[in-house]
């Protein structure tokens, strides 16, 4: 890592660390197990929404409707989750910004984050102008779903993995 970033990342953990909502978080005993709680259950949720999709994607999973009805029904579920996510998150770094800011495998997990957005997008926004956009296209549909999939499962391994790194 380069020293400026690392000197630049250890200043901005030390100033999140000082700030009042960092200190509460730290020291009210329900505020971490709370926000833990709501962060799983909104990872539960996505994680339902996007395996349904991915499943009716390559043709597993709701057969008797359309792969652009299956997206509109969970992607309201995905889009909702994910700034839940965020916000919790946020709540958590806030709370222990070292342990986290400064973790390689929260650091992999911010950028299998962004990655697995995009391919969300990719598959599910084409949809919208476009109900048979997938139509014909089983193999890429495959990957993508595929590759979703690896993307979203890689966040919550990584995610447990951040508390033993």
């Amino acid at each position: 890592m380069n020293p400026t970033f690392k000197q630049m990342l250890n200043s901005v953990c030390v100033w999140i660390d000082s700030t009042a909502l960092s200190q509460f978080i730290q020291n009210a005993a329900w505020v971490v197990p709370t926000v833990q709680i709501v962060h799983i259950l909104a990872i539960a949720a996505l994680m339902a929404s996007m395996l349904m999709i991915n499943l009716r994607l390559v043709g597993m999973g709701a057969r008797d409707q359309t792969l652009a009805q299956v997206s509109s029904r969970f992607s309201r579920v995905i889009w909702w989750a994910l700034p839940v996510l965020l916000l919790t998150g946020a709540i958590l770094i806030t709370g222990e910004p070292a342990r986290s800011l400064k973790n390689n495998i929260f650091q992999l997990k911010m950028l299998l984050v962004i990655g697995a957005i995009l391919v969300t997008l990719y598959c599910t926004v084409p949809l919208k102008k476009n109900a048979a956009h997938w139509d014909g296209r089983a193999g890429l549909g495959k990957l993508v779903a595929l590759v979703s999939v690896c993307l979203w499962v890689g966040i919550i391994f990584a995610g447990r993995w951040i508390a033993y790194f």
